[in-house]
This record gives structure tokens, C-alpha cells and sequence, in this order.
């Protein structure tokens, strides 16, 4: 066992994979949460917008030996429905291969499951309830409330900020010199709704998709769950007809106008409108996420990203896979620390700019005649040179390749897409004005 005193603040979907990691490596880890044990008491404010897991956070999983117990809870999506105000529907698929689908998951349910993998291992410490005060960076003594009593003070070799994008650990490196800090909320909240399943208890929808009622300036998606109901997310702006003055009987109006055959699917529409409490959606960016080799910042406490493509939980269990092959590398864990956060950093600030750009696209163009044709354009391109052409989204979601570079690559491909869709454009016409010629 290592003489490493460790500490992860933070046990959600991050922290405990982290844990897990560290335990399995020898050292003794203290895992440190604010909130009660979501196992045994409801949490006020939990989020249970589902997850979609991705290879990525599969891969992370797998580390620690729950990535098939993670599948086996989550339904498969393998594209996503849209849905016209008509209610008719168009599908397009997720990837390029049957093999390319999505985890549809419930973030609490997985947190449970991961909390019960740490439970079984001997050299991880839990606490519930306990608040980070202040974090002595000198010393590594933290400062901590314990359900709103008495304060306890306790050292640690090295501390793991791993408590999201509002970070306690995070919050106090800000008050350092040379730390930069940005956070940016999107215009937009949301609020949870729910589609339960039917009175057989099959779903009402196609159950192997993301659906979404795409609407410009506002959206509704659905995710589906095991027990044959979906968990639906309104997305509506927070300015202007605002979200959180809505009240029940307007949402039903509004409904009536804009997702007609969902709102058949919602029958507590106006009390879940009224109990359920709006969410926020926040950017945030900052440097350094390390300070020597005490202390290091991952997931949302290092980069939240908005949910928009589905790799905010993703990103963050990756962080966790790549920080340990680093701390298998090396004994140097202030090198390790470093070389992790200066490689990773373009890549989570290039996430960031996807996510909001793919807010646009779910909420404006997927439904366009222009959108439907250049995917397919890519998937032709892609089957007929499979490596040499993959779509962005492949890439991101399918495989490994750091953010920033599929971007890049994606954006040297869709000049090279643009050019092919303009010369069918051009054979088409002189095709049509053969045809003619020949008619005449």
C-alpha cells in the first residue's frame, strides 16, 4: 500500500472511477462528498438528465471493470428521431457501422453503481456530508463541514478536485497568482420531464433512440430507459418568455403549439413543470489544473462543457483513463500531474466549442433538407475511403482521437465534402441539360 495520503473530492461519475483507479493501484484514497449518499437519501437538486456513454467513458469503465454492467443497465441508441411539428419523423443514424450506438443511462444509477464499487474495495475511505470549507496549500490540510456540524481539518499528500463546475478545490487554486478562470451560462435552461412507459409497460416511442423536437430558438429530447420510459429534457431560453416564468398551464399551451405528439406522451406535464426546478447550463475554462504534485483538477471541475454532445461525462472518465496511464509511467507524479494538463487542455477547450456548436445544429439544423444531405455525402465518402474520411462525429464519439484533432480533421474534410457536393451539384445540372438537348 502506498504511504501516499490521498484525497478525491468529489464522488460522482469522475471521482469514483478515479478512486477505483488509485485503489486498485495500492494507494489508500479518501473519497470526500458534499452531498448524502444518493444510495440512501434523495438528494435535493440531483440531476437525472441521462447519460449517453460513449467509447470513450466505456473505455474508462473497463479499467475498473464495469464497463459490461454499465451496458447492461443502459438501453442502446443507435441514431436519433426527429420529430416536425406534424409529427412526422425523420431518422439518422449515430455512426457509420450497426457497431456504432450510444448508452442511453441514468446518471443516478450509475453514480449508485459506481459508489458500490468503491465500497467493495479496502483502500477507499467514503464520506458523505462533507462540505469543503478551505484547502491550506502549503500543508494539503483540508478544511471541512460535516452535515452543517463541526469542522474537521485533515491532511493530505495529494488532493484530486474531481466536485464539478462549481469545484471547491478549484475555487481555492483561483485565488492564486497567474490561475485564469472563465465561465460562460448558456442563454438557455432546462427543465426535466418525464415519458412514461405504456400501461404494458412497453415504450411509446422507438426505444433505441435519442428523439428531438428541434425548434430553433428552443428544443425537447427524450433519452429512453430501461423500464420502457424516456427521460425528457425541455431546453428553453432563459430570456424573453422565460423559462422559469412559465407556468403549468402556459407549458400546456405552448406544448400544444410546439410538440404536439409529445405532450400525448406527458400526462403529468403541469405538475413535473412545477416541481421540477430549472437547470442551468455553464462553460467553464480555466489553467493551470495542477499545482506541483499535490494537486489536480479533472472533469467538470477542470472543463464542464454544455450536455449538447454528449461527452461531458464521457470527457471526464477519460481524464480519469489518462491520468493513470500517466501515474503507470512514471513514479513522478508532479511530471505526470503537468504533462496531463498541458496535453489535455486543447482538447477540453476544443469539446467545449463543439458542445456549443452542436446546440445549434440539434436545435436548428438537423431537421434540414441542406444537413440530411451532407451527412449522407459523409457517410458515402466515408464508406468508399473508410480511413482517409471519417465523419466528425465518428470521431468524437466512436473512437479516441483527442478533440482538438478531430475538429481539425473534420474541418479539412468538410472542404473536401463541400467540393464533392458542388461538383454532383454541377453534374446533375449539365445531366439535366444533356437530357434536355436530347429531348429537343
Amino acid at each position: 500500500m502506498s504511504d501516499r495520503r490521498i484525497a478525491v473530492i468529489g464522488a460522482g461519475l469522475t471521482g469514483t472511477v478515479l478512486a477505483m483507479g488509485l485503489a486498485d493501484r495500492g494507494h489508500a484514497v479518501h473519497l470526500v462528498e458534499r452531498r448524502p449518499d444518493p444510495r440512501r437519501a434523495h438528494v435535493d437538486g440531483d440531476r437525472s438528465i441521462n447519460l449517453a456513454l460513449s467509447h470513450r467513458g466505456l473505455s474508462a469503465l473497463a479499467k475498473v471493470g464495469l464497463d459490461r454492467q454499465v451496458v447492461d443497465m443502459g438501453t442502446p441508441m443507435r441514431g436519433r428521431i426527429m420529430h416536425d411539428r406534424a409529427g412526422d419523423l425523420t431518422y439518422q443514424p449515430y455512426g457509420t457501422v450497426p457497431e456504432h450506438h450510444l448508452v442511453s443511462v441514468s446518471r443516478n444509477g450509475l453514480n449508485s453503481l459506481l459508489l458500490d464499487g468503491c465500497e467493495l474495495r479496502p483502500g477507499i475511505e467514503m464520506s458523505f456530508g462533507h462540505r469543503v470549507l478551505d484547502l491550506d496549500l502549503d500543508t494539503g490540510t483540508i478544511e471541512m463541514q460535516v452535515d452543517g456540524g463541526a469542522d474537521v481539518h485533515r491532511r493530505y499528500d495529494v488532493v484530486f478536485g474531481a466536485d464539478g463546475a462549481f469545484s471547491a478545490v478549484r475555487q481555492r487554486l483561483q485565488r492564486t497568482a497567474n490561475f485564469d478562470f472563465e465561465q460562460d451560462f448558456l442563454e438557455h435552461g432546462y427543465k426535466e420531464l418525464t415519458i412514461p412507459s405504456a400501461a404494458d409497460g412497453s415504450y411509446q416511442m422507438e426505444p433505441e433512440a435519442l428523439h428531438i423536437w428541434p425548434r430553433r430558438s428552443h428544443m425537447l429530447i427524450a433519452l429512453p430507459n430501461p423500464d420502457g420510459s424516456f427521460t425528457g429534457t425541455l431546453f428553453w431560453p432563459l430570456e424573453g418568455d422565460r423559462l422559469r416564468d412559465l407556468d403549468a398551464g402556459r407549458a400546456r399551451d405552448l406544448f400544444a403549439d410546439d410538440f404536439a405528439d409529445a405532450l400525448e406522451l406527458i400526462p403529468d406535464l403541469e405538475e413535473e413543470f412545477r416541481d421540477h426546478p430549472v437547470g442551468n447550463l455553464v462553460t467553464t475554462r480555466c489553467a493551470p489544473w495542477n499545482l506541483d504534485d499535490r494537486i489536480l483538477l479533472v472533469g467538470d471541475a477542470a472543463h464542464a462543457v454544455v450536455p449538447f454532445y454528449g461527452q461531458g461525462a464521457n470527457a471526464g472518465l477519460e481524464d480519469v483513463e489518462l491520468v493513470l496511464d500517466r501515474l503507470d509511467t512514471t513514479d513522478d507524479w508532479e511530471r505526470a500531474f503537468a504533462d496531463f494538463a498541458v496535453s489535455r487542455k486543447p482538447h477540453a477547450d476544443a469539446l467545449a466549442q463543439l458542445a456549443l456548436d452542436n446546440y445549434v445544429e440539434m436545435r436548428d439544423h438537423v431537421a434540414s433538407r441542406w444537413f440530411l444531405w451532407r451527412q449522407r455525402i459523409e457517410r458515402w465518402l466515408h464508406r468508399l475511403l473508410p480511413h482517409q474520411f471519417v465523419p466528425l462525429y465518428t470521431m468524437v464519439t466512436f473512437t479516441s482521437t483527442p478533440y482538438a484533432d478531430a475538429a481539425e480533421r473534420a474541418r479539412r474534410q468538410q472542404r473536401i465534402a463541400g467540393v464533392v457536393a458542388v461538383t454532383l451539384v454541377l453534374v446533375a445540372v449539365l445531366v439535366l441539360i444533356v437530357v434536355l438537348a436530347l429531348v429537343r
